[in-house]
């Protein structure tokens, strides 16, 4: 699933309450470094045909997998913000399923017809009729209507609802004090 709409809607929600983003920008987040080598290694695993590149199977599943273990850090740092717990257990939740299916995460025919996708292995995802823990899988389809909409599982929903809400709390978190100057 593709959060960048869920974002959008964050933004608008937070400014729509009285929200800012100067505050949002004020939110310390520690460990980006983490998270931008993790979206690095998913694009090294997963060209996706746009790079110049293919990565073996056995390779992408490794690099991805390092890719969740650089985020579940990055999201422990930085567990005491609002929302995070949740996106931690959507995380959680996505990679038990993979772990369980052999490193991909398992999409049901269902979810894929109805997203207007056909196939059975893609990046990191595989069409499986019958998956371990199959109630944490893709497997609804987002609307048609919603850009860059894809197939989803338990914990995308986990993740997007933590998201949302780590944003609009940090939007309306007071701003630090900034001391006065000294006069005199």
């Amino acid at each position: 699933m593709v959060f960048l709409d869920v974002v959008v809607v964050a933004l608008l929600t937070g400014k729509l309450a009285g929200g800012s983003l100067g505050t949002l920008a004020d939110i310390p987040i520690r460990g980006t470094r983490l998270a931008f080598a993790a979206i690095a290694l998913q694009v090294v695993a997963f060209p996706s045909g746009v790079l110049p590149w293919g990565m073996p199977s056995a390779a992408a599943r490794v690099l991805w997998l390092v890719s969740y273990a650089l985020l579940l850090a990055m999201l422990l740092r930085n567990r005491r913000l609002f929302g995070m717990p949740l996106v931690v257990a959507g995380l959680l939740s996505n990679l038990v399923a993979i772990l369980a299916n052999g490193g991909l995460m398992p999409v049901r025919a269902s979810a894929l017809a109805a997203a207007h996708r056909s196939y059975s292995v893609h990046n990191n995802s595989i069409e499986v009729v019958r998956p371990h823990l199959a109630a944490l899988v893709d497997r609804w389809a987002a609307p048609t209507w919603i850009p860059l909409g894809n197939v989803y599982s338990v914990g995308d929903v986990l993740i997007a609802i933590g998201v949302f809400l780590a944003i609009v709390a940090a939007m309306r978190a007071p701003r630090p004090a900034v001391a006065a100057p000294v006069l005199g």
